[in-house]
């Protein structure tokens, strides 16, 4: 097909895909002359038609471009041409150049919303989670064919199956809200036109589908895919891409997290009851099966510099890149990378910056907070970047850090004679540097033009950390911060203060730890600290907790930084100025931008599946 017909026709688009999956596998290999009995009864071919679930193809023209699960992971969302992120679509983070993000979170996408739909060359998201959830449909209903596999590789196609399809639903949800569930193959003569289904009933079907992945991958002995931490192989099993029962409880757990939160919920207390009581099950789960937090030492482990790490749950190895490689001009700015025009780079906003604490755990959100902590003779507006939580030094790169390749960094101005000159990291002849003074560092891995090397990438798709923090959320809307789950030996505080304590920090101030309310905005701020700049959390999280009108609406800030000579006032030689972001690079919020939207020539075909709205 040259491109996916009617977007909102959903069960449409199923019935030409599903009726020609096994045409799309021949295509492939068209001298093979194989049957569907052929493909769905031997190992070998059943598995090569699976597979493309990880690693299928669309053509485009006459070069065929990836159309799989891939789509749907937020570091290969990265990795695209069109140099934005997820997170540079919030007040996060500012994109070194005004492309498609700047126009996204200014409140208009209809124009360039084919680039995450059906365009094969960019991030067709929603046209590739269809293709997978036919595919495991396909598989569904004729796993009974296959005659050569073991009971093991059976219960494994299964829960693969299982987990793939809700995953595929989530990030449709996620991103487009509600749908129907698609469940079994849709035929010529099934009704197409299908309501969606609400919100928390959307939830609750990709909950009860990872639950169904969970039983199955039991039964196959794949609660993990590797052995345990200190056996050989650890990490290292051929197959650790696919999805595990550990991580099908997970995701399981994360769902039912999205059900009760302010956006979806419809059950109210009980809704979050659930949620908690589903993350403390996965957490314990995930540590029978010998998965840990790391140390603030391997902290890096679980997304750069190795391929697995016993902390991810289910993760994607996306392999070396070089510090010029292609991929990496939307999250690495030009002065890194060494292109002048071509790239772009994810540069933290100083509202980014302000969410991470003292070393002394005191928030710096607000003027208020600022001035609290500097009467503690904890933090200086002109010595901003010292003593701060030490995922910040992990996470930021801020004027002076220590940068391989560049000394300390030169992320300043500096005036004589009226004639302002600017260090290396501000270097003007690049379209690409910050306006934000600062550059993402989390996943950058440090190479350079200057520090020539090619680390590896790795995307947690969900970690045992953020089980912490779902659990601290739930346990503290349902029972309070000093409340837990039934059967749970930890409670709300316990669980937020597990992630503290692994990053170096102390427990959080007994000021925020007796309030539902008040500990309720030190979890958002800490989920927003542990899990910024990988996986999109922050764009969903401030969506599902309604917050978006707010800081979306409110100004963003950049630090202004001048060299100047070192005085009592200036004691660090620089003088630091919160100023605002120009207004061109400012966010806008409306309240369609909760979802994407359709494509617009696509909006009125439907009646029944009621489309979002166009903005």
């Amino acid at each position: 097909m040259k491109r996916l017909i009617t977007i909102l026709c959903v069960p449409v688009l199923f019935i030409l895909l599903l009726a020609s999956c096994v045409e799309d596998y021949l295509d492939k290999a068209p001298e093979s002359g194989l049957t569907d009995a052929d493909v769905f009864s031997k190992y070998e071919n059943f598995k090569n038609f699976f597979d493309g679930i990880y690693e299928g193809n669309k053509l485009d023209g006459t070069n065929w471009r990836p159309y799989n699960i891939k789509t749907g992971y937020s570091l290969y969302f990265d990795f695209w041409d069109q140099k934005y992120t997820m997170e540079s679509l919030t007040d996060m983070s500012d994109m070194g150049r005004v492309m498609d993000a700047q126009v996204i979170k200014s409140g208009q996408i209809s124009a360039i919303i084919n680039k995450m739909t059906y365009d094969p060359a960019r991030r067709p998201i929603l046209g590739a989670m269809f293709s997978i959830i036919r595919k495991c449909n396909m598989t569904l209903k004729n796993i009974g064919m296959l005659k050569d596999a073991s009971p093991v590789d059976i219960n494994d196609f299964k829960g693969q199956a299982h987990f793939i399809r809700a995953f595929a639903h989530f990030e449709l949800f996620r991103l487009w809200g509600p749908m129907p569930y698609i469940n079994k193959v849709l035929g010529q003569g099934d009704e197409w036109d299908i309501p969606r289904l609400s919100k928390r009933e959307t939830l609750i079907r990709i909950a009860m589908d990872m639950d169904s992945a969970a039983a199955y991958f039991d039964k196959a002995d794949l609660m993990r895919r590797d052995p345990g931490p200190g056996v050989t192989g650890h990490l290292n099993n051929p197959e650790q891409k696919r999805p595990t029962g550990v991580a099908a409880k997970a995701f399981k757990a994360r769902a039912l997290l999205y059900a009760a939160s302010p956006l979806n919920n419809e059950q109210g207390n009980t809704d979050w009851e659930a949620a908690a009581k589903a993350n403390w099950e996965a957490i314990q789960i995930a540590e029978k099966y010998g998965y840990d937090l790391l140390s603030l030492a391997d902290y890096k482990k679980n997304y750069i510099g190795t391929t697995y790490s016993n902390e991810q749950l289910w993760a994607w190895y996306a392999g070396t890149k070089v510090y010029n490689n292609g991929d990496l001009n939307g999250q690495m700015n030009g002065v890194f990378g060494g292109g002048k025009t071509g790239w772009s780079g994810e540069c933290p906003t100083q509202n980014t910056v302000d969410k991470f604490e003292t070393k002394w755990g005191e928030p710096l959100n607000t003027p208020a907070d600022r001035q609290a902590a500097a009467a503690a003779g904890h933090y200086s507006e002109q010595d901003p970047y010292k003593d701060r939580d030490p995922r910040f030094y992990i996470d930021i790169i801020y004027n002076s850090a220590p940068v391989p390749g560049y000394g300390n960094a030169k992320i300043y101005y500096e005036t004589k004679d009226g004639v302002a000159t600017y260090g290396q990291l501000l270097d003007q002849s690049y379209a690409g540097i910050t306006r934000t003074g600062y550059y993402e560092r989390k996943t950058w891995g440090e190479q350079s033009v200057n520090n020539k090397t090619s680390p590896q990438y790795t995307d947690p798709l969900i970690r045992l950390g953020e089980l912490y923090l779902n659990y601290a959320e739930a346990a503290n809307e349902a029972y309070g911060p000093n409340g837990m789950a039934p059967g749970a030996s930890m409670t709300a505080l316990q669980a937020l203060n597990r992630i503290r304590t692994r990053a170096g920090m102390p427990n959080v101030m007994q000021a925020y730890a007796g309030s539902k309310d008040k500990l309720r905005e030190r979890i958002k701020n800490e989920r927003t600290i542990e899990l910024c700049f990988e996986g999109g959390h922050y764009y969903h999280d401030i969506r599902r907790w309604k917050d978006a009108p707010k800081v979306m609406g409110g100004t963003l800030y950049r630090m202004d930084v001048e060299k100047v000579p070192v005085s009592t006032a200036y004691p660090t030689g620089f003088k630091y100025t919160r100023m605002p972001l120009s207004a061109d690079r400012q966010t806008r919020w409306k309240e369609a931008m909760y979802y994407l939207p359709f494509n617009t020539e696509d909006m009125y075909k439907m009646k029944n599946f009621v489309p979002n709205e166009v903005w």
